[in-house]
């Protein structure tokens, strides 16, 4: 019951938005008498039963608290009329009414949240907070700070729309053109937050892949002849449908090789592949289909020893001329060597490191030395690759990564132990994306 009420709650909470700007204006304000309706219905639901018409209670609530904080402002007498109205359409039941049924706000809320005036952090934790329902406390731990540094990095966002003059329209084309990568940009960087955190005890955040996934999916609704997007939803389900396997039963790190492939999700991969397979043949193929393709070469094989390392190696070059970054080149690395072997690997790393210094790079030296170790103990140089793996481990904030590096140099220095090292060393899909 909590569990479709939480999901009932996030769905709804762009359609309440939506409405209570509409009506008011004001962003900043409708989205604190949102999160307070939201708040409200998660207490109450629960225990006496979700409404009839929830949007419309939501609203209701929402009107009322938005009405509280308009009157508490300094500026009221500027405001008056637009309480005064609030409270006419109170009292009025025919003009309470919520958006018509075949009105939908996501896709104008996202494109709003993402807006050029943000920084990327900011876009996240607003899309977040606005569009996913989530309260900054929980956006707060995702991003391992405090709910109060949270609390005032999402209000000096919205300072920033309303001085930059951003209005709650229906996005044109241009505004589609314009900000939607910086929408599927945000999507992808909550999922794989989600899929490998950043720092914590836990490998993943669940609930910020699931929310990612749902938040695409709307997405990809609203522009169903968006490739890109397509891409990004099958990119995600892909990803997602390895978790289960991704952990022992002790919550320790189980690398792609190693994974009981039984447990992958069959459901998830079908209907990532599909998704993929619908747009692959388009004249054009944008980053976030090469990676969904990826992806689907890896669930398509029944065994390590039968994935097509040669075609992921190939789609990773394509990929890289697409998207130049320091993850998606170290991603190749991985690939060439595990389809051409390590010392060729090694070779193009060294290359890589010259031209690009992923060693230096943030979003890469952690994982680049995880990397050089697992292609160093491939070899033969267990003392080299020991060394290597305890670097790492030292640049990660993430306890169960961090386990599993020190295991692995233990291990590269035990003859009784060394076993190949897999591709799940290899960058994840946060980074691949720059």
């Amino acid at each position: 019951m909590i569990a479709d009420v939480e999901h009932l709650l996030r769905t709804e909470a762009p359609q309440v938005l939506g409405a209570l700007v509409r009506r008011f204006g004001h962003f900043d304000v409708a989205e604190d008498a949102v999160q307070e309706a939201l708040l409200t219905a998660s207490r109450a639901w629960p225990v006496d039963g979700v409404p009839e018409n929830p949007r419309s209670w939501l609203i209701r609530i929402g009107y009322r608290r938005m009405v509280d904080l308009l009157r508490s402002d300094q500026a009221r007498r500027r405001r008056e009329r637009e309480v005064g109205a609030a409270e006419l359409a109170m009292r009025e039941p025919v003009r309470r009414a919520c958006p018509p049924p075949e009105t939908d706000d996501s896709l104008t809320l996202l494109l709003l949240c993402c807006h050029p005036a943000l920084s990327s952090t900011s876009q996240v934790a607003l899309t977040l907070r606005a569009v996913g329902g989530l309260t900054t406390a929980e956006i707060a731990h995702a991003h391992g700070t405090s709910e109060a540094t949270m609390g005032t990095r999402i209000s000096r966002a919205k300072q920033q729309l309303a001085r930059a003059g951003a209005r709650f329209t229906p996005p044109t084309d241009a505004d589609r053109h314009s900000r939607m990568d910086a929408v599927t940009q945000v999507l992808y960087l909550v999922f794989n937050e989600g899929y490998t955190a950043s720092a914590g005890a836990e490998l993943a955040r669940v609930d910020l892949t699931r929310e990612a996934i749902r938040l695409t999916r709307m997405l990809r609704d609203s522009l169903p002849d968006d490739a890109e997007v397509t891409g990004l939803l099958a990119l995600m389900l892909l990803t997602e449908s390895r978790r289960a396997a991704r952990t022992g039963r002790d919550d320790e790190l189980v690398p792609l090789d190693e994974q009981d492939r039984t447990r992958w999700n069959p459901g998830l991969i079908r209907e990532g592949t599909e998704l993929i397979d619908s747009v692959w043949s388009r004249r054009e193929v944008g980053p976030y289909q090469l990676q969904a393709a990826i992806a689907a070469v890896h669930a398509a094989a029944a065994s390590p020893e039968s994935t097509d390392w040669p075609q992921i190696a190939a789609l990773y070059l394509w990929l890289e001329r697409l998207n130049p970054t320091a993850p998606v080149r170290l991603s190749r690395a991985v690939a060439v060597a595990r389809a051409y072997g390590p010392v060729r690997g090694l070779s193009l790393l060294d290359d890589l490191n010259r031209r690009y210094r992923l060693d230096q790079e943030p979003l890469t030296r952690q994982r680049e030395r995880a990397v050089r170790a697992h292609l160093r103990e491939m070899t033969g140089d267990a003392a080299g690759a020991a060394t290597l793996y305890r670097e790492a481990a030292t640049l990660t904030g993430n306890q169960v990564e961090r386990r599993y590096l020190l295991r692995r140099a233990a291990a590269s220095t035990d003859p009784l132990v060394r076993q190949a090292a897999s591709a799940e060393l290899a960058v994840p899909a946060r980074r691949t994306g720059g």
